[in-house]
């Protein structure tokens, strides 16, 4: 007996496309309709030059539909079979990629039309998936949708760098111009979420490619070979340092805990491709690299000629490393740099330069007199409008006292008395002073006696630990009362310091002596903000914080909107730091007075960095000093 009651052929062909035809009525109905956009990205670009071979072979993969795809995925519909995720959409390519030609502008960008099939199912798109099919890889700026239905335009604002499709593990996602904390974010993203920032981490293994995508943590460990002897900072209660970003490059074959160094004309040093330069900003950092080179590499050139190798033998030599003050006759208004190609930012740097880019630019100091410099005002002027303001301290206690262990320094207290001071006070007494908070310090004692004796074992370098004490004038302004210069002792088992106490005076050999205690204590401060205040505590410290937040914060998060912009080029400039900067023999040891003892004695000073303090408030408060920068601002 058969399922169906006996009826014909026909009948049957009837009752189930009568059916059939109940159903789609009965159904609901999906709207289809096309949702619009534009896609704004820089095809890629070499110094300021389009890519001709790159161009080329991109129009050849968009004849044979190899071009650059986009996915929408639903904030509003998970889809069961993907693990609840987002529902993806149909594929859509860019249109017209053959037809767009770029300048030879390094700042062209181009714009594509793309148009996606859209239904009720998918709900509102929150983010989107990207496949690129050419063998090059472009810049990703800007993703618009219009007439998305119940929002209308929607933006996902992107800045990154797409590579080749092949070199991925995985899909690019980006996601709508939105913040979202880890709680809030709509269901069918957060699976999405979560990948992207386990991508971001890797694996902590491999030699890293310029297109992966990898923030992760490593030592310093890359300043030197193991023949220069320099240690590995970080890891260690020794020698601690921040963290730097991981390259992944080989171990050094005679000490495994030292990684490879790149040739020193090699750039191309690993750094998340977002975090490089942009293509502007390498050529002008060259041609600023260009112009810091002839500014040492001249001198030293001359240096070679001179029976005094590697010193100035009077103040006309530091004069002639200044460039005069004239200007080309034909002087025209300076075009904007970042329209510049490579060559073109060269010939900008000579207009600016006059004519003479290896020169330093002149001091307004010095411009009108070339003694200014030497005066007692300009000395306390700098202390606070000078490059390191940032050390400075109110004085609460005379003598002042070292908090150096005197079972393993000695007796490193200052040697200064109040008569040697108190005769430049305009008749205050210390006591008045402390009490009126007028009395400041700026004290290099204790962070150079450590290091003093092997400081000045180098072969050039000769210095002092110095105490330096100011008084706070009616008028605000900050005038020196004393200068103690401190030196090792010669025997090496001895740190009690040899002091020598200087105080102001206007003639004869006194005054050469003032003049030339002022000298060093502007070499430790100078020496101290290059070393410590700039590159420990600004650059080095701030570098974990980049790599950690990419790694735990989602670029959905407002903490990282609010904090991306503040870290751009940072990782790019550390690298490049390392490579050329703060490596074994490099810039800073060759011209800041710890030499080759610089980034050791950096790490021992790192011992006492305390995140809380590094807020400006905390900071004056530490110093003693919120009230006289407040007053003094005035």
């Amino acid at each position: 007996m058969g399922i169906f009651p006996p009826c014909s052929s026909s009948e049957m062909l009837e009752k189930l496309l009568g059916t059939v035809c109940g159903k789609i009525r009965d159904s609901p109905q999906i709207e289809k309709r096309k949702i619009k956009g534009t896609v704004v990205l820089r095809k890629k670009n070499f110094m300021g030059m389009t890519d001709v071979g790159a161009s080329f072979l991109d129009r050849v993969y968009e004849i044979f539909r190899k071009g650059v795809s986009l996915q929408l995925i639903s904030a509003t519909h998970a889809d069961p079979e993907n693990g609840s995720r987002g529902k993806l959409g149909k594929e859509a390519y860019l249109e017209s990629w053959g037809s767009k030609f770029t300048s030879l502008s390094a700042n062209e960008d181009a714009t594509f039309n793309i148009t996606f099939d859209w239904d009720e199912s998918m709900g509102v798109p929150g983010a989107f998936l990207i496949k690129n099919h050419h063998p090059s890889q472009f810049y990703l700026k800007l993703v618009t949708l219009e007439d998305v239905p119940g929002i209308g335009q929607l933006q996902f604002v992107c800045n990154s760098w797409v590579y080749p499709a092949y070199r991925y593990k995985y899909d690019r996602v980006f996601f709508a111009y939105k913040t979202y904390l880890p709680c809030n974010t709509p269901e069918p993203l957060r699976a999405y979420r979560e990948d992207e920032l386990i991508n971001l981490r890797g694996d902590g293994s491999g030699m890293l490619k310029e297109w992966d995508r990898v923030y992760d943590y490593a030592l310093y460990n890359d300043l030197g070979s193991p023949e220069e002897g320099r240690p590995v900072l970080g890891g260690s209660q020794e020698f601690p340092y921040p963290r730097r970003g991981r390259t992944g490059r080989r171990p050094n074959k005679k000490d495994p805990k030292i990684e490879t160094r790149l040739l020193l004309l090699n750039l191309n040093i690993y750094v998340p491709r977002d975090e490089r330069f942009s293509q502007v900003k390498f050529s002008e950092f060259i041609c600023s690299s260009f112009n810091s080179l002839g500014q040492v590499l001249i001198p030293e050139i001359g240096a070679v000629f001179n029976k005094t190798i590697n010193e100035f033998d009077n103040l006309q030599d530091i004069h002639k490393l200044y460039k005069e003050e004239n200007n080309l006759p034909d002087s025209r208004p300076l075009r904007n740099t970042r329209e510049c190609l490579p060559w073109e930012s060269f010939k900008e740097l000579l207009h600016v330069s006059g004519g003479r880019p290896f020169k330093f630019p002149k001091p307004d100091i010095i411009k009108n007199d070339e003694t200014a410099w030497k005066t007692d005002e300009e000395f306390g002027r700098e202390m606070i409008a000078g490059v390191n303001p940032v050390i400075i301290r109110r004085l609460e206690e005379f003598p002042p006292a070292s908090k150096l262990d005197p079972k393993v320094y000695g007796n490193q207290n200052s040697s200064m008395t109040k008569e040697q001071i108190e005769k430049n006070m305009n008749g205050l007494t210390v006591e008045e002073a402390i009490a009126g908070n007028k009395l400041f310090i700026l004290d290099y004692h204790d962070v150079l006696i450590p290091y003093l004796r092997k400081i000045n074992k180098t072969k050039y370098t000769r210095t002092y630990a110095s105490r330096t004490v100011l008084l706070l004038q009616d008028n605000g302004t900050l005038k020196p009362l004393a200068i103690e210069l401190s030196r090792e002792q010669d025997d090496v088992n001895v740190y009690d310091p040899i002091s020598q106490v200087f105080t102001p005076s206007e003639h004869g050999i006194e005054n050469s002596k003032w003049q030339l205690a002022k000298a060093y204590v502007a070499v430790n401060d100078s020496g101290y903000h290059q070393l410590i205040s700039h590159w420990l505590n600004t650059h080095a410290a701030i570098e974990p914080f980049v790599i950690a937040t990419n790694r735990q914060l989602s670029v959905l998060h407002p903490i990282y909107k609010l904090l991306q912009p503040h870290f751009r080029d940072t990782m790019n400039i550390n690298a490049l730091a390392r490579h050329t900067l703060i490596n074994a023999g490099g810039i800073l040891e060759t011209t800041v007075f710890p030499a080759r003892y610089s980034m050791e004695m950096s790490a021992v000073i790192y011992k006492n960095w305390n995140f809380t303090e590094q807020a400006l408030p905390e900071d004056l408060l530490k110093r003693s000093v919120r009230k006289f920068y407040r007053n003094h601002s005035k």
